[in-house]
């Protein structure tokens, strides 16, 4: 009987470990500096359609070789699945040509889960789901300078939720901060 409870035990531990290393992430991308003209890159590379997961991720776009004019600025939109498209951030262009534009969280609940917020007889926001989030699948973002027109290209993975991101959302029903409600 012990044997059993070694082997059983060895299995979960092992288990455990596996689980771990898929759940790691790949190290953030960073700008090429040996390419001189504009370049998008965006961290993390994939997300996840879970509410909870969605609203902790912050999803930053950086780009670099842009003209630096006075006044200029970028929009980057995302291009995927169906057709879908998602403007997801804009941010000036700096004096040296770089941009760093984090999708705000606003856009990541409306945008990308397709959802409202309203807020709660305490003032604290409540997501409330009526839609289904954008298609999972890979999103061409793009980039393009108001001013110069000039743009870039990156790819983001839009991924479905895990067992994990459900339950995260599930206690989130429960405390309220998230509502199911029928669309219309």
């Amino acid at each position: 009987m012990s044997d059993l409870k070694k082997v059983i035990s060895s299995s979960l531990v092992v288990l455990f470990c596996l689980l771990i290393l898929c759940g790691c992430s790949s190290p953030p991308k960073k700008l090429d500096p040996s390419i001189s003209g504009p370049q998008l890159i965006v961290n993390p590379e994939t997300v996840r359609l879970g509410v909870v997961k969605m609203r902790d991720t912050n999803i930053v776009f950086e780009g670099s070789g842009f003209q630096a004019k006075s006044g200029d600025s970028v929009l980057i939109t995302l291009i995927g699945p169906n057709e879908t498209k998602v403007i997801a951030a804009e941010a000036p262009i700096q004096q040296n040509g770089t941009f760093k534009a984090a999708v705000p969280p606003l856009t990541k609940i409306m945008e990308f889960l397709r959802a409202d917020v309203k807020f709660d007889e305490k003032f604290e926001n409540v997501v409330v789901i009526s839609k289904p989030p954008i298609p999972k699948g890979v999103y061409t973002a793009n980039v393009q300078s108001m001013l110069s027109k000039q743009t870039a290209e990156t790819k983001l993975t839009v991924k479905g939720k895990t067992v994990i991101d459900s339950f995260k959302d599930w206690i989130g029903k429960l405390k309220g901060r998230i509502q199911y409600k029928e669309a219309k």
